[in-house]
């Protein structure tokens, strides 16, 4: 079996490193917002190229806490693309702002500028853009019309670790980047983690202080402030893979670059533009028996997974929230299909997958 992730695999090669560092940890006895955390946050700072790295419990409170620091007015509009994974949108939502959705380019799943300033009203107050799949936005169009409007950019970096538009790093365009480290990004923590990325001293101050109960000196709080703070023992593990990461990010655009070349031109296979580095954090495919070829590949020894079958617009808990259509977001997500991409894979594997997947094409000529 091909298995879609396979995590205890992935983590492997850091064992005895792990373990060496949880030893330590424990003897050391310091477990909350320690030297380890101090120390991933410069280091993150400076792979992503920013002056600020802010260490937090995961990604969803990663988009949530810039909104709230922003304090804009309650209801203000946040613009967001329409296929974007639930937690943009609850971040929005529980930063008691409204999502203003609008449509992703079909070609390359993520937000499409040229529908942006039709959205904006006088209530916006900024944008929110995702990098879906590891693909970065088209950053320069979407900051000059940010500038033109004067919008804040929140960027949700939580699938686009290392991925670069014109040779910078997602996370490093906006005010501020939001990044989960999910057990399965790129950049995987052993439990859910996160951290905010930004340039503004005040800013991140702020930040800092949210996360903290709103603290910056004990039992003095600034700000209605949150518990949200990166475990200690998760930054020391992150520090370790960290290293590795640019070496993950080139076998899986490896892989893709097989997928891209032995997949048959029948499926719709992801857009490769020379201005974006793409780190592949999902490789999706689009067909329109998708549901029929998932379960054709389980059949012959290959998981794969949807991101995502429903969008946000359709899922019962934000039905309240929007009363449009997002026929392109919904094409999206009826027929797209995420296929086998990780640090384990193979090329033979992956191989192997193309093979089937035109066997399948094959099939439905005739």
């Amino acid at each position: 079996m091909i298995e879609y992730e396979k995590l205890s695999e992935a983590n492997k090669p850091f064992k005895k490193e792990f373990i060496e560092i949880f030893d330590k940890f424990l003897d050391k006895g310091l477990y909350i917002l320690g030297e380890q955390v101090a120390r991933f946050e410069g280091e993150f700072a400076n792979y992503i190229g920013v002056k600020h790295c802010i260490g937090v419990a995961n990604g969803l409170d990663a988009l949530t806490l810039p909104l709230l620091a922003w304090d804009f007015e309650a209801g203000s509009e946040v613009i967001v693309p329409s296929n974007t994974y639930i937690a943009t949108i609850l971040a929005i939502i529980q930063a008691g702002l409204t999502p203003i959705l609008v449509e992703p380019d079909i070609q390359t799943y993520n937000i499409d500028p040229s529908k942006i300033e039709e959205k904006i009203s006088k209530k916006t107050k900024a944008i929110c853009v995702v990098h879906l799949y590891g693909k970065a936005c088209h950053m320069e169009k979407i900051m000059q019309i940010a500038t033109r409007h004067q919008l804040k950019v929140l960027e949700d970096c939580a699938q686009s670790h290392g991925a670069k538009y014109q040779q910078k790093k997602t996370g490093s365009f906006g005010n501020a980047g939001a990044f989960s480290f999910y057990p399965t990004k790129n950049l995987g923590s052993l439990g859910d983690a996160g951290a905010i990325v930004c340039e503004d001293d005040e800013l991140a101050y702020q930040l800092r202080s949210l996360r903290n109960y709103g603290s910056s000196v004990r039992y003095k709080n600034e700000y209605l402030g949150v518990n949200s703070r990166l475990d200690e023992i998760q930054a020391a593990f992150l520090r370790v893979k960290l290293k590795q990461l640019d070496l993950l990010n080139q076998h899986k655009r490896n892989l893709a670059s097989l997928y891209l070349k032995e997949i048959d031109d029948q499926f719709i296979k992801p857009v490769v533009e020379k201005e974006c580095f793409d780190v592949y954090h999902i490789f999706n495919i689009r067909h329109n028996r998708r549901d029929s070829l998932k379960e054709f590949l389980l059949q012959n020894g290959v998981k794969s997974d949807i991101h995502y079958p429903t969008p946000p617009h359709k899922q019962k808990a934000t039905l309240s929230y929007f009363s449009e259509d997002f026929p392109i977001s919904e094409e999206i997500h009826k027929t797209t299909l995420s296929l086998p991409i990780s640090i384990v894979h193979t090329p033979e594997e992956i191989q192997r997958v193309s093979e089937l997947l035109n066997e399948f094409g094959k099939k439905q000529k005739h």
